[in-house]
């Protein structure tokens, strides 16, 4: 496999709060390669859009990258200006945030929104920047009139696309989507992910996802990261970690998530609460909520272990009994 796109190494992000800061995410390391959909999954609050923040280096406070790097095409976004930083955004990479709503201008057309990322990035005429805003509304199935249509006008699922539209002007190598089907309906979710997949194939981009929506993920993504309180669990190919979980959390998860195939189940929770991030324990975050939990997963923190299975783990009984 070729060298990856996007390699992040030690990422850590805390909250100041006031009772001491929030270990947000904790040392998450992941790769994405070209072309490639990772998708990023777990409960509400366990980090997921906080950490796609970081990698596009777009955190505010109270929130701040406190150590790791983010290479991207071989340069650490971690280590740029703002200005260096907005030399590679929309150019080489993109973010489609999660409430296109609140993303676009609504005081702006559609089209006055397109220009504005082709004027501040290129020395394209008016004539290109109305070709090329067609062109993106074309791949998106959005008619070339709604140029002149502003937000409020289209439907939610109009209102994602046309953000896709924005995030592929530039035709960028990687685009990080932060939820961008969660405000949509069942049929509006399948064909905004089904646009993304056939553009996907068709312009070689690389895909961060990042959803709780288990059935999305199962259906688009190649590979599958799962969060617990900041942590990558486990990490691996989407249809092994979705057909074998290894990590208790991924079980659990996947446990609450119902499948339309086979016989019908009761749908199980995971008992209990996330730990405190502000003071966590030094042992295994999950220990309390988990069925396999022994007294060494309490006394230090487990590593992401690479598996024979080809999955990376966090679990010290699951790590001793594949090894």
């Amino acid at each position: 496999m070729s060298s990856p796109i996007l390699k992040v190494e030690g990422l850590s992000v805390h909250y100041e709060t006031a009772h001491g800061p929030a270990q947000a995410v904790n040392n998450v390391s992941l790769e994405l390669h070209e072309g490639e959909f990772l998708a990023i999954v777990g409960e509400s609050g366990c980090g997921k859009s906080t950490l796609l923040f970081a990698i596009a280096q777009l955190l505010t406070y109270p929130a701040s990258m406190v150590a790791g790097s983010v290479i991207f095409n071989g340069v650490d976004l971690a280590k740029l200006s703002p200005e260096e930083l907005r030399q590679h955004r929309w150019r080489d990479l993109s973010v489609v945030m999660q409430s296109a709503m609140n993303a676009l201008n609504p005081t702006l057309s559609i089209g006055a929104q397109l220009a504005d990322v082709c004027k501040a990035h290129t020395d394209w005429d008016d004539e290109r920047i109305a070709q090329r805003s067609a062109e993106v509304l074309a791949m998106v199935s959005i008619d070339v009139a709604h140029l002149k249509s502003y937000p409020f006008q289209l439907s939610g699922g109009m209102r994602q696309r046309a953000m896709i539209a924005m995030a592929l002007l530039l035709e960028p190598k990687l685009i990080i989507m932060d939820e961008p089907t969660s405000a949509l309906d069942v049929v509006a979710q399948r064909s905004l992910m089904s646009q993304v997949q056939r553009l996907r194939k068709e312009l070689g981009f690389a895909v961060l996802f990042v959803t709780h929506d288990m059935s999305v993920v199962s259906h688009f993504s190649d590979r599958l990261a799962v969060m617990y309180a900041g942590e990558v669990v486990e990490i691996g190919s989407t249809r092994e970690v979705f057909d074998t979980p290894e990590h208790p959390y991924s079980h659990g998860l996947l446990e609450a998530f119902p499948s339309l195939l086979g016989a019908k189940k009761e749908l199980l929770g995971i008992p209990g609460n996330p730990p405190n991030l502000v003071n966590p324990t030094s042992g295994c975050l999950f220990a309390d909520r988990c069925n396999l939990v022994e007294d060494a997963c309490r006394s230090s923190r487990p590593e992401l272990l690479a598996s024979p299975t080809g999955r990376s783990v966090r679990c010290v009984v699951v790590n001793r009994t594949t090894s």
